[in-house]
């Protein structure tokens, strides 16, 4: 039973580094859908009824075309979007503007982006922003 022990260890660190060649044909990771220059803007302190704008810029780096199909946010958030097809490697901008009038509390407020692309799964393709913003009533 004693010389079992030891043969066993070896035959499991053989298996941890075993052929080299599964790690080899893994496919190479995908590059990112988009890149963001950011997807979190602090607002900082706002007054209630104060309205503040933000960009959110981004490249299409997928290495396909791609749309936005919806960009969902909360009722106090108006969203300029780009419509139509963005090709790879071009550069598009997600305009918002946030009214604090009805706000009573600072929050986070998330910015849904959905595409039309879809994931290799078959799911659609949702990413988020964010707006942080301290409410000054």
């Amino acid at each position: 039973m004693k010389s079992f022990i030891p043969l066993l260890a070896l035959l499991f660190f053989a298996s941890c580094f075993g052929s080299k060649s599964a790690v080899q044909e893994s496919p190479a990771a995908a590059p990112p859908f988009v890149t963001w220059d950011s997807q979190m803007h602090e607002l900082g302190t706002v007054k209630k009824g104060e309205k503040r704008e933000m960009q959110y810029e981004f490249t299409n780096t997928s290495g396909e075309n791609i749309q936005i199909d919806i960009v969902d946010a909360c009722e106090c958030t108006t969203i300029e979007f780009p419509r139509g097809v963005i090709a790879p490697g071009e550069k598009g901008v997600i305009q918002a503007v946030f009214d604090s009038s009805e706000k009573e509390e600072s929050e986070t407020i998330t910015i849904r982006i959905i595409y039309t692309n879809t994931t290799a799964d078959g799911f659609p393709r949702i990413e988020k922003l964010e707006y942080h913003f301290d409410l000054e009533v």
